[in-house]
């Protein structure tokens, strides 16, 4: 449930009768917020998602709360910040096939088989994927159609850009739902040194002014792999890092900024990297690329090319170029948000009123774990944010401890509760709170302290 939800309804019921009482006004807040909740924990027999109908089985843990998102496509909205870096990129990769607007459900087999996830990766767990059954997801990554659109044959290179589904933490730089680009570009290993020179003549001559960049070779940590010879891997390589110095540099448009590579391991790419900017002191991942497995190509039809493929997070960059500073923002529908951005313009944005924050504490003995069930936070986090939608702004565990005899453990989390748009009273959040104390122990069988 979005805190947004909340402003309408509060607006509503106080223009039918201009002068409802609080309590009644928290009465019907609380009453929405725990049937969604209850109806987060109930399972149907299918799943109607886009129009599609997929049965649901004991892999399914995708909750009506992620589903109300599939819509909303932030990176297709004209002056959204996301639409903005989007459309920057694409300009910058303008020779690319570009496609924004394919299905978020993928199979097991597009998100994890064929990228050669190993059967034990952790991306697999049901802790870190949203499972519309055992062999649908909502996709991880933009990878999931990397095997598709190189099977379809029509480029030599690619740019994908989607919204992305993950089981993770909360605070202010994680959302269970972001955005991502995927660049794929091939070259014929035939023809391989002048086509490549051909496109490097052309980026550095355009690049903006030069920055500060801290590279590393490959190395026995991170191979070249054993089908490419040493040449291919350096050109593939060299063809990589410049398009994506030279796009960063276009980006940023600053003469300070300090760009460095370092090792990186992919599944589906080796050798690999990650790009790291330094931002306020601090070096911040923005990106992760390399040289593509040659498995993936020839299981394409494209034995005879290599390439290069890249990842990065739109709301990571975004938040540093419009300085945002909490990724829940960009799904703000509050008109002080969205009316200082223009299309196509990198503007800073100026933070309204900051509502005071409500925190509350949680502390349960974990259930003793089975075979092949371990305790995992992210299952917990799952719970806050299917009941309190947007108004959890972090939730952090503070302390645990095992007892000395009986081996069980306690957790304890702290939640903060805030809204972007509006305060939020002591009373509602006791509500919210007894909600979430009542599903953790429904659903995760905890003992309550």
């Amino acid at each position: 449930m979005r805190g947004g939800r909340y402003i309408l309804r509060v607006n509503a019921l106080l223009g039918s009768s201009g002068k409802l009482a609080w309590r009644q006004l928290l009465t019907a807040l609380y009453s929405s917020a725990a049937a969604e909740a209850k109806n987060s924990t109930s399972q149907s027999p299918t799943l109607e998602i886009l129009g599609q109908s997929y049965p649901t089985d004991t892999h399914t843990n995708t909750t009506p709360t992620i589903l109300s998102k599939l819509s909303r496509n932030l990176h297709l909205q004209p002056s959204h910040p996301l639409n903005t870096l989007k459309r920057r990129i694409e300009s910058h990769f303008s020779t690319f096939t570009h496609l924004d607007n394919l299905n978020p459900v993928v199979t097991t087999t597009q998100n994890f088989d064929d990228l050669l996830f190993e059967p034990s990766h952790p991306g697999r767990s049901k802790t870190d994927t949203y499972y519309i059954n055992s062999s649908h997801v909502l996709r991880t990554h933009t990878s999931a159609h990397q095997s598709d659109v190189l099977r379809n044959g029509k480029s030599n290179g690619y740019l994908l850009t989607a919204d992305v589904y993950r089981r993770d933490e909360i605070d202010v730089s994680h959302y269970p739902v972001f955005h991502q680009m995927e660049g794929i570009r091939i070259f014929p290993r035939s023809n391989l040194s002048a086509e490549i020179s051909s496109d490097l003549s052309t980026l550095t001559s355009s690049a903006p002014s030069p920055t500060s960049i801290t590279d590393i070779p490959t190395s026995d940590t991170n191979p070249i792999q054993s089908v490419h010879t040493k040449s291919e891997a350096d050109l593939v390589t060299k063809h990589l890092k410049t398009s994506l110095e030279s796009m960063v540099k276009s980006l940023f448009r600053d003469e300070t900024l300090q760009i460095r590579w370092i090792e990186a391991y992919f599944p589906f790419t080796s050798p690999s990297w990650e790009m790291e900017i330094l931002y306020q002191d601090k070096w911040l991942e923005i990106l992760g690329c390399g040289v593509v497995q040659q498995q993936i190509l020839d299981s394409t039809g494209h034995a005879d090319k290599v390439g290069w493929a890249f990842g990065l997070g739109l709301e990571r960059i975004a938040m540093v170029l419009f300085d945002i500073p909490d990724i829940r923002l960009f799904w703000s529908e509050d008109k002080r948000f969205l009316s200082q951005f223009r299309e196509g313009e990198v503007t800073t944005f100026k933070p309204f009123s900051k509502y005071p924050a409500c925190y509350k504490d949680i502390s349960f003995w974990c259930p003793a774990e089975k075979e092949g069930e371990k305790w995992h936070d992210n299952d917990f986090a799952e719970i806050v944010r299917d009941v309190a939608g947007d108004l959890a702004e972090n939730v952090r565990l503070i302390d645990q401890f095992t007892h000395p005899k009986k081996g069980t453990v306690s957790r304890c989390f702290r939640i903060n509760y805030r809204s972007m748009e509006r305060t939020v009273t002591n009373e509602e959040i006791d509500r919210i709170q007894d909600e979430v104390r009542r599903i953790s122990a429904e659903k995760l069988g905890v003992t309550l302290r």
